[in-house]
């Protein structure tokens, strides 16, 4: 308390007033002490800024140690998510040998000494005993175990990361009864970040899908999330929590490595993991038998890698080199009659710009024109330089817009359209939903005539 008011009046006011009515009402004054107060010691000084500092310590401590309790079940039964915002995904490009090696600066080789004519009798002699000691070499049949022991290995470590997504849907039969289906595909772990694992699979497996569940090589089934689909690949993303997976399962999981299919050469070994057999978890061994290159597809060119191996598309067949690295993946939208005997691949480095569009849950952009450069011959013949439109795939962007069959692309936005690089560059920029300008030359009675067309 920092003062004492006390009210007092006289005794004798008091015995003099018969009446209080009756008297004139007098203002009073009020007595007014105020106590001083010591000032405060040294001591005490510091005895009072330890007890206001040990208390914002213990204050601290114990709000902290409610957030933290508080916190999960909070989250739990409000339904909050982290507000963490997932990692983006990053795919590198690869480049075709021929491409790479124009572009690339000449190596520098540093000189080296002169070689002597014993030196050069020596390195041939050598490449000789060589050549001499592997012609005389008696394989057996150890040695033929030991190659396939090897596979063996390749295929035991992919398939860690090889998990059966299991589609459920909801609907109705004939008689309005609710009924549920549901499919096993088979999908690959290729890539994480903190927050996710990412899974490749069929668009098959996710399509009109009410529900998602992962299942794991261990056995453990977590709920998936679709993140992205694809019609020109024909695959989907799927992502699953990291935080979902215990740590045994985490611990067990592999990732399947991307490779270069610029790479693949005709007569390579290839093995097929996933479910080349109808059923997840199978795997096959194979050679490439042929290479197809430029290989016309909506909005692109690409190879098709032809293994005499075993593969299902539908359910999910992935290719892998021996070093275990994926390099396509098994479809059937360009089987042909004469190749009945042979598996048709996607080769992936084309596909690796849609493949981190995915990854990132981002549509890959699409007109749908399945087109060619414009040749030399075709220029001398009248043909303007472009893209030669020679199909327009029916409902696509493209097509609604009125661009026909024998136009030729010149230009898509500003951008002039020169080849089918040109082409797919410009169609990377884009995104699904933007609306872009397309020029193209159109062919009249004698002559090409530009024609603009707005695409959504």
């Amino acid at each position: 308390m920092t003062g004492v008011q006390t009210c007092a009046l006289p005794i004798s006011c008091m015995l003099d007033k018969k009446n209080p009515e009756d008297e004139p009402r007098q203002k009073r004054s009020f007595i007014r002490e105020k106590v001083v107060k010591q000032p405060l010691t040294r001591k005490q000084i510091l005895f009072r800024a330890g007890c206001v500092i040990l208390a914002a310590a213990a204050c601290g401590a114990a709000a902290g140690t409610m957030f933290a309790v508080v916190s999960p079940v909070a989250q739990r039964y409000l339904g909050q998510e982290s507000t963490e915002e997932s990692t983006a995904i990053t795919i590198p490009r690869d480049e075709p040998e021929s491409s790479a090696s124009q572009e690339s600066p000449p190596e520098v080789v540093p000189s080296k000494p002169e070689q002597t004519e014993e030196s050069v009798v020596d390195s041939e002699s050598f490449e000789e005993q060589v050549q001499e000691i592997i012609a005389n070499y008696k394989y057996t049949t150890g040695d033929f175990a030991s190659v396939y022991a090897g596979l063996r290995d390749v295929v035991a470590e992919a398939d860690h990361g090889i998990v059966t997504v299991h589609s459920v849907k909801h609907g109705l039969d004939w008689f309005d009864n609710p009924v549920e289906t549901s499919g096993l595909y088979a999908g690959a772990v290729i890539g994480s970040t903190p927050q996710d694992y990412l899974i490749l699979t069929p668009d098959g497996a996710v399509e009109n899908a009410d529900s998602i569940k992962v299942t794991f090589a261990d056995g453990s089934e977590v709920d998936g999330t679709i993140r992205q689909t694809d019609q020109v690949s024909g695959m989907a993303m799927v992502s699953v929590r990291a935080e979902m997976l215990n740590e045994s399962t985490a611990n067990s999981l592999s990732l399947i490595p991307l490779g270069n299919s610029y790479s693949v050469r005709q007569g390579d070994p290839v093995i097929a993991v996933g479910a080349p057999g109808g059923i997840v978890h199978s795997s096959a061994y194979g050679f490439i038998s042929y290479i197809m290159k430029n290989v016309q597809v909506p909005d692109g060119m690409t190879r098709l890698l032809l293994a005499d191996i075993r593969g299902d598309a539908p359910t999910g067949t992935f290719l892998l080199n021996l070093n275990g690295q994926m390099i396509g993946w098994v479809t059937d939208d360009y089987e042909r009659d004469q190749l009945t005997n042979l598996t048709t691949a996607m080769a992936i480095s084309d596909y690796k710009t849609i493949l981190e569009k995915l990854s990132n849950g981002i549509a890959a952009p699409y007109l749908g024109v399945r087109g060619q450069e414009v040749s030399t011959a075709m220029e001398e013949n009248g043909m303007p330089a472009g893209v030669y439109v020679a199909d327009c795939i029916q409902n696509g962007p493209v097509y609604n817009a009125g661009i026909q069959n024998g136009d030729v692309i010149v230009k898509i936005g500003e951008k002039n359209i020169l080849s089918m690089k040109d082409y797919e560059n410009q169609l990377e920029a884009l995104h699904q939903g933007d609306t872009v300008t397309v020029t193209v030359q159109r062919k009249s009675v004698n002559e090409y005539k530009e024609d603009r067309k707005s695409v959504v």
